[in-house]
């Protein structure tokens, strides 16, 4: 993604088109990574604004930057940098450059069962796990049993993440079986003890986080190494917008940053931006 996409948004606003929402509502749409931290920032945010209405939903990071794209959404919530086509048709749509501004961290994180006895794996044994040719976790230290593969849909931006950085671009396993949402890849590594999937830290729960071994140490999806980078598989959490942003989208961006949004980024379960 080019720098100017990045720095373009510093003073944060939106202005809002009519085509996507009506006076007195923002619509916000996108990763699903994304959608339990933008629906507790607009459940305090309409608290403190009753006059403004926030519609949160999700389908993912692509389909989020389409509808950013096709004006039905005001604010596209994404995983994952936008892609330079994705850029492209907004700068061609509408004539000016898109913005964006990271609203919060994450690590993406490798859930296994919590009775899986394997508790760090290598990007590389990740990489082999999920291209398919390792397929046992005896493999990897845990017991002689097969790997049962959870990925995501393409449009998440999530998928796009781990495909590139710890696949090297190349396809999933035929094997992976796509499941729609961060939650139901929890659920179902919960439920299959020879499970292993990935997502967003907020949503490791009932399961176990894997670490990720760099050199001689492994790190865990921590505050404290994702902020330092220790963690090699950190990433921003994006909103994108059509143009320079303003109005009641503003007023909605900076309360997600500000102190009390920052807040609440912790208490989900991702990590601060500030």
């Amino acid at each position: 993604m080019k720098k100017t996409l990045l720095s373009s948004f510093v003073a944060f606003g939106l202005a809002v088109l009519p085509l996507s929402a009506q006076a007195g509502t923002v619509t916000v749409k996108g990763s699903d990574t994304m959608v339990i931290l933008a629906q507790r920032w607009a459940e305090a945010f309409m608290k403190k604004n009753p006059a403004t209405k926030i519609q949160v939903t999700g389908g993912g990071s692509g389909t989020g930057l389409a509808a950013l794209q096709n004006g039905t959404t005001d604010i596209a919530m994404s995983s994952r940098e936008i892609k330079e086509a994705e850029e492209e048709k907004l700068r061609a749509r509408y004539n000016t450059p898109p913005s964006s501004v990271s609203v919060a961290k994450d690590g993406v994180t490798f859930y296994v069962n919590e009775s899986n006895k394997v508790d760090a794996l290598s990007i590389e044994q990740l990489k082999d796990i999920y291209l398919g040719d390792t397929t046992s976790w005896k493999a990897v230290g845990g017991a002689d049993a097969p790997i049962v593969l959870y990925s995501r849909e393409n449009s998440s931006g999530t998928y796009v993440f781990v495909k590139d950085t710890v696949l090297g671009g190349d396809d999933f396993a035929a094997a992976a079986q796509t499941l729609p949402g961060t939650a139901a890849v929890v659920n179902a590594v919960s439920k299959e003890k020879n499970g292993i999937g990935y997502g967003g830290a907020a949503y490791a729960k009932g399961i176990k986080e894997l670490k990720v071994k760099k050199g001689n140490e492994a790190f865990a999806p921590t505050a404290e190494n994702v902020k330092s980078g220790k963690y090699p598989l950190s990433r921003d959490l994006f909103f994108y917008l059509r143009n320079k942003p303003s109005g009641e989208a503003k007023a909605f961006i900076d309360f997600a940053l500000s102190a009390e949004g920052q807040a609440i980024v912790t208490q989900v379960g991702y990590f601060p931006v500030k």
